[in-house]
C-alpha cells in the first residue's frame, strides 16, 4: 500500500512537472515598422507561469549587445463581451517590441527562454530584421502629367484629363470601365493644380466617373516601383467628392503612394478594405489635406498591411465650439460612467480620421480633429490565427488629436505589439486611449499627454482586455476603469485631477493576479474620500465576475498601497510640478481648450523630476538621475507633434 501510494504521489509531481515545464513553438517575426520590431513566440506548458525570455539587440555590425525589454508572458486571460458573442482566451506564448530603432537599419535580435522546471524545443533564437524607410517614389518610371477637366493651357505630355485617363486609359460614359492602358509599376500620375470634381450626375463626365463620383484603384505596384499619384508643385491639387460617398477606393491595390493631395466633400475620402473581401497592400498616404470629411483613410481587412499614413492634416465635419460626446442615449442601466450625461446624443456626420486593421502599419505626425474618434483599428472581434493577418506590429505616434466626441487613439481590435506612443490628445468627450478589447498584448502607451476629457477615462480599458502597458504618460485627469482588464501594468505615468465633484483620481480593474502598479504620481481630487479603486480576483483565477461590492476604495496613496501592495515607489503630486499648467474647469464639460495654451513640461527640481524607473528601450535616455514621470523630460528635446510640413498650428481659436 505504502509503495502504491509513493507511486501515486510520483506520478503526481512529475504530471505537475510536466505541466510546469515549457516546450517552445515556432518563433514569429512581426512585420517590421519605421522604428520598432515586434516577435511572438508561442509555448505550451508553463502552468506556472514562471518562464522567461530575455531579449538582446544590436545593429549589424555593432560589438555590443544592447538588453531589451524582456518578452511578455502571455495566455489564459479571457476577453470577453457577452452581447456580441465575443468570447476569446488568449493562447500561451510571448510577445514584445524593441523599441526605438533607426529606420532602414538591420538588426540582429536574440532572444534566450529559460524556466526553472525546464524548457525544451528550440529555445533560443538569433534573427536579422531589417526596419522600413519611408516609400518614396520610384525615379526611374514614366511621368504621367494629369490635369484637371477646366484646364485648357499648355501641357507637359504624356499628358491625361483626370486620374482615372492617366491610370487605366479609362474613357467615358460606359467606356469608363474599358481599361486598356493601364499604369505600370513604378509610374507617377503628377497631378496639376486645379479641381478635380467628378461631374458624377453627367453621363459623359469628363472626370470617368459617372454616378457616383468615385474612382476605383485597382492595380498593383511592388515595394520597389510602386505607382504614386502626387501633386507637382505648381499649386493645390484638390480632389472634391461633391458630397458623394466614396472618392477613392483603394482595396484592391498594392504598393501605391498618394502625395500632397486634398481630399475633401465625401463621405469616406480614401477606402482601403473591407472585412472578408480584400485590402489594400503598403498603401502610402502623406503629406495630404481632408477637408469635411466623414471619414480620412479606412480598411477592416486582415490582409491589409504596411499601410505609411503620416504627416496628414485631416479634418472632419463635427463640431469646433462645443465638446459634445454620444452617450446620452446610449447608456443602460448599469452602464459605465464615461456614458452618463450630460453627454448629448448627436448625428455622426464624421467617423474616425484614420481606422485600420491587418499587421505592419504606420500612424504618425497626423492632425486630426472633428471626428467620432481620431485613429482606431478595427474592434472586429476574434483575431486571425494567421499571423500575418492579425492586428499586431502597428506603430501610432507623434499624432495631434483635437476636439473628439469619443477618443484619441482606440486600439481595440490589436492582437500583439501595437505601440501608442509621443501622442498629443486635447478635448475628448468619452476618454483618451482605448483597449476595447485587445486581445494578449502587449500594447504600450508611452508619453501620451491627455487634457480634457470629461468622461473621466484616461484609458478605456473595456471588454476584459488582456497585455496592457501604461508608461510615462502624463494624464491631466483622472482615470476611473469601469471593467476588468489582465496583464495590465502602470509605470512613471502622472495623473492629475481637476478636483472633480463625482470621482477620485484612480480606479483600476484586475481579471487576473498578474498585473502591477509602481513609480505613478497622483494628484488626488479635493473632498473625496474614495480616492483610489481597485478590483482584483483571488490569487490564480482566470475568469472574473466581478460584483459592486467587490470594490475596495482608499483614501490616501498610503492606504491604497498597504492595502493592495501596489505603488511602493508612488507619490502624490500637485500641479506645481509643473512649468506652468492650468486645469480644465470640471464644471465645464463642454469646454474648448487649445494645446498652445497647454505647457506639460515639468519644472526642473519638482518632486516628478527623477522619480521613475528605468524601463529597457522606453526612457534609457533621461537627462539626470532617473527618468522623470510623465511624458516630457527635463533637459531632453520637446516632443513635435502633427505633420512636419505644417508651420502653424491647426487647432487655435
Amino acid at each position: 500500500m505504502v509503495i502504491r501510494f509513493l507511486l501515486l504521489l510520483s506520478l503526481s509531481a512529475s504530471a505537475a512537472l510536466a505541466q510546469n515545464a515549457t516546450q517552445a513553438g515556432k518563433f514569429h517575426v512581426e512585420h517590421p515598422t519605421l522604428l520598432n520590431l515586434g516577435f511572438e513566440w508561442p509555448i505550451s506548458g508553463d502552468a506556472n507561469r514562471n518562464a522567461v525570455v530575455s531579449v538582446e539587440y544590436r545593429a549589424v555590425g555593432d560589438p555590443a549587445w544592447k538588453v531589451g525589454m524582456p518578452l511578455v508572458r502571455i495566455g489564459g486571460e479571457n476577453v470577453y463581451r457577452r452581447k456580441e458573442n465575443l468570447d476569446y482566451t488568449v493562447p500561451d506564448g510571448f510577445a514584445g517590441s524593441i523599441l526605438n530603432l533607426q529606420p532602414g537599419t538591420e538588426y540582429e535580435c536574440r532572444f534566450v527562454m529559460t524556466d526553472p522546471d525546464g524548457a525544451t524545443g528550440r529555445t533560443t533564437h538569433i534573427v536579422k530584421v531589417k526596419t522600413r524607410t519611408e516609400p518614396m517614389p520610384y525615379k526611374g518610371g514614366r511621368t504621367l502629367h494629369v490635369y484637371p477637366p477646366d484646364y485648357f493651357g499648355p501641357r507637359q505630355q504624356p499628358s491625361f484629363t483626370g486620374i482615372l485617363q492617366a491610370y487605366y486609359g479609362a474613357g467615358l460614359g460606359d467606356w469608363s470601365v474599358v481599361w486598356e492602358r493601364r499604369a505600370q509599376p513604378g509610374d507617377t500620375l503628377l497631378m496639376h493644380t486645379g479641381l478635380y470634381r467628378p461631374e458624377r450626375l453627367d453621363y459623359v463626365d469628363p472626370m470617368m466617373a459617372p454616378f457616383d463620383g468615385s474612382m476605383s484603384l485597382t492595380l498593383k505596384g511592388t515595394a520597389e516601383k510602386p505607382i504614386t499619384i502626387k501633386a507637382a508643385g505648381d499649386g493645390e491639387v484638390i480632389l472634391d467628392g461633391d458630397n458623394n460617398h466614396r472618392l477613392l477606393d483603394v482595396m484592391a491595390s498594392h504598393h501605391h503612394i498618394l502625395e500632397g493631395l486634398t481630399f475633401r466633400n465625401t463621405d469616406v475620402a480614401i477606402f482601403a478594405g473591407q472585412k472578408e473581401v480584400t485590402g489594400a497592400v503598403a498603401l502610402t498616404v502623406k503629406n495630404c489635406r481632408f477637408e469635411n470629411v466623414g471619414f480620412g483613410v479606412w480598411t477592416e481587412y486582415a490582409g491589409s498591411s504596411d499601410f505609411y499614413i503620416a504627416d496628414n492634416l485631416i479634418l472632419g465635419r463635427d463640431d469646433r465650439f462645443r465638446l459634445i460626446g454620444w452617450g446620452g442615449r446610449q447608456r443602460e442601466p448599469g452602464g459605465n460612467v464615461w456614458a452618463e450625461p450630460p453627454f448629448k446624443s448627436h448625428r455622426m456626420v464624421s467617423y474616425y480620421g484614420i481606422k485600420v486593421y491587418g499587421p505592419g502599419h504606420v500612424i504618425a505626425h497626423n492632425s486630426i480633429a472633428y471626428f467620432h474618434d481620431a485613429i482606431g483599428i478595427s474592434t472586429y472581434g476574434t483575431p486571425p490565427t494567421d499571423p500575418d493577418r492579425r492586428a499586431s506590429s502597428i506603430d501610432i505616434y507623434n499624432n495631434d488629436m483635437h476636439m473628439l466626441n469619443d477618443d484619441f487613439v482606440e486600439t481595440d481590435g490589436g492582437v500583439h505589439n501595437v505601440r501608442v506612443f509621443n501622442n498629443r490628445g486635447t478635448n475628448s468627450a468619452m476618454g483618451g486611449y482605448s483597449s476595447q478589447p485587445v486581445f494578449g498584448g502587449p500594447v504600450y502607451f508611452i508619453r501620451n499627454t491627455l487634457y480634457h476629457s470629461p468622461g473621466g477615462v484616461a484609458f478605456k480599458f473595456s471588454a476584459k482586455p488582456a497585455g496592457l502597458f501604461v508608461y510615462n504618460n502624463t494624464i491631466i485627469g483622472e482615470h476611473m476603469a469601469g471593467d476588468t482588464s489582465s496583464n495590465m501594468h502602470y509605470r512613471n505615468n502622472l495623473f492629475l485631477g481637476r478636483d472633480t465633484p463625482d470621482r477620485g483620481i484612480m480606479r483600476v480593474g484586475n481579471a487576473t493576479d498578474f498585473n502591477s502598479m509602481d513609480y505613478d504620481g497622483f494628484r488626488p481630487n479635493k473632498g473625496i474620500t474614495a480616492q483610489y479603486g481597485w478590483l482584483s480576483p483571488a490569487k490564480g483565477q482566470k475568469v472574473y465576475e466581478p460584483k459592486p461590492s467587490d470594490w475596495k476604495s482608499f483614501a490616501t496613496l498610503a492606504d491604497f498601497r498597504a492595502g493592495t501592495g501596489q505603488e511602493a515607489h508612488g507619490m502624490e503630486v500637485d500641479f506645481d510640478i509643473f512649468e506652468k499648467m492650468t486645469p480644465p474647469d470640471p464644471g465645464k464639460r463642454f469646454a474648448v481648450y487649445h494645446a498652445m495654451d497647454i505647457d506639460f513640461r515639468l519644472k526642473p527640481g519638482s518632486k516628478a523630476v527623477d522619480a521613475g524607473v528605468v524601463i529597457p528601450t522606453v526612457n534609457e535616455g533621461f537627462a539626470g538621475k532617473a527618468p522623470d514621470l510623465g511624458a516630457h523630460e527635463v533637459g531632453r528635446p520637446a516632443l513635435q507633434y502633427g505633420p512636419r510640413w505644417l508651420t502653424w498650428q491647426p487647432f487655435y481659436r
